[in-house]
């Protein structure tokens, strides 16, 4: 196996795993050598407490669907591919 070839499962897993455990997020790598560096970069993190999975957890589940930047229907006319914008702000 190359260093130039796409990572492995295994690594795949183990960095979502490490994410998790430090809270952290990661750009997903293309090849082996980039999941073997954010690997040891990741493992160099401390852990992040239990209580803040949790209330993370909790407060994405709390969060409407879209939130903000959802689409309310009076703000648009006509359906699919014909749908526009409506002319003017629709206050509710």
């Amino acid at each position: 196996m190359s260093a130039d070839d796409k990572p492995t499962a295994r690594q795949q897993r183990y960095l979502r795993t490490l994410a998790e455990r430090t809270g952290t997020s990661f750009a997903p790598p293309s090849t082996v050598r980039e999941a073997s560096r954010e690997i040891e970069r990741l493992k160099g993190l401390s852990r992040s407490p239990r209580h803040e999975h949790q209330a993370d957890r909790q407060a994405v589940q709390q969060t409407p669907r879209g939130g903000a930047t959802r689409i309310d229907d009076s703000e648009i006319e006509g359906y699919g591919s014909t749908a526009t914008w409506r002319a003017g702000r629709v206050e509710r």
